[in-house]
């Protein structure tokens, strides 16, 4: 059975660049059935789905329903939920969690304060505190929104759960459904695409030493695409697999060719060109889309190193 997945997978479409953008990341559990637009179309009051929606607007922060991997029956009743918040830029990047039995105490968060990495919003509203356990691995298994995600996404999820890997949740969308099965890792945000079970094992074991794995990462979300593109191509051409310490800095152009450039915490920048392509031939962009697509594509033209005097200029 052919699928986006497959043939993108066939087509060997890069992944580079592709990640979902969020400077911090709100998840909300909510066991049950999730339709298209979780948010609004699961066991959670839809009113109270909008509402986030619309608070979450314009601010950086990214809501997303999570549920632990395997049956997903909700008989209804109150119960006590999981929630965390993770802020994914360098030098500010923090995984918070809660607990709540009224999820409507999420509208009580300063979502513009959060999406700029202030935390004391969320121990405030929710009596937040700095997570200690494992960092998270959410696993979209949405099949609503493309089946792929469930094809694909839910064995991930049941096998990483069967062999005791902790910290992996299923998670409504994460965009790019045909790079399934897509994960999201926190708190540092960089996304991976195509992912099998010992990848995330790797990427969670490279997380707690403070590297990050770039095999089959499709770039961190606290970046818009250029960027991603732009710091995986650092991280390569010099060899850097430390985490928290490459940022993007500054994007000049549009679309479709940017100049990015990125700092290293000890003093390095490089410039990074970047230029918009097209994925060809067509292909699914999406296993519900009715018409054939080219995506877009990243391709890093050029990494340079900048000097002292061209820093000043």
């Amino acid at each position: 059975m052919s699928t986006c997945a497959t043939v993108s997978g066939d087509l060997d479409e890069p992944v580079s660049g592709t990640a979902a953008t969020a400077r911090t990341w709100l998840l909300l559990e909510q066991p049950g059935p999730w339709g298209v637009k979780a948010l609004t179309s699961s066991h959670l009051d839809p009113a109270l789905g909008r509402a986030l929606e619309a608070a979450a607007d314009g601010t950086g922060v990214r809501i997303a329903l999570i549920r632990r991997p395997g049956p997903h029956a909700d008989f209804g009743t109150r119960r006590v939920r999981k929630v965390y918040a993770a802020h994914t830029t360098p030098g500010n990047a923090w995984l918070h969690s809660a607990t709540t039995a009224a999820p409507e105490r999420l509208l009580d968060l300063d979502f513009a304060a959060l999406g700029q990495g202030d935390h004391r919003t969320f121990a405030a509203a929710l009596g937040g505190r700095p997570h200690t356990g494992d960092p998270l691995a959410l696993v979209c298994t949405n099949g609503k929104r493309d089946r792929c995600c469930a094809l694909l996404g839910r064995p991930l999820a049941a096998e990483l759960a069967a062999r005791e890997v902790e910290g992996i949740w299923e998670v409504t969308h994460l965009g790019g459904h045909r790079f399934s099965p897509t994960v999201l890792v926190l708190p540092h945000g960089y996304a991976y695409g195509r992912a099998d079970a010992r990848t995330v094992v790797e990427v969670l074991q490279g997380v707690q030493e403070g590297r990050i794995v770039t095999r089959g990462c499709r770039g961190s979300s606290a970046w818009e695409r250029p960027g991603q593109a732009a710091e995986l191509a650092v991280r390569a051409s010099v060899g850097e697999d430390a985490a928290g310490v490459l940022s993007v800095v500054r994007t000049d152009g549009a679309a479709p060719r940017w100049e990015v450039t990125v700092a290293h915490a000890d003093g390095r920048h490089w410039r990074v060109v970047v230029a918009q392509g097209a994925c060809l031939p067509p292909r699914p962009e999406s296993c519900g889309a009715s018409l054939l697509g080219t995506p877009a594509r990243m391709d890093v033209v050029a990494v340079r190193e900048l000097t002292t005097a061209a820093l000043a200029g």
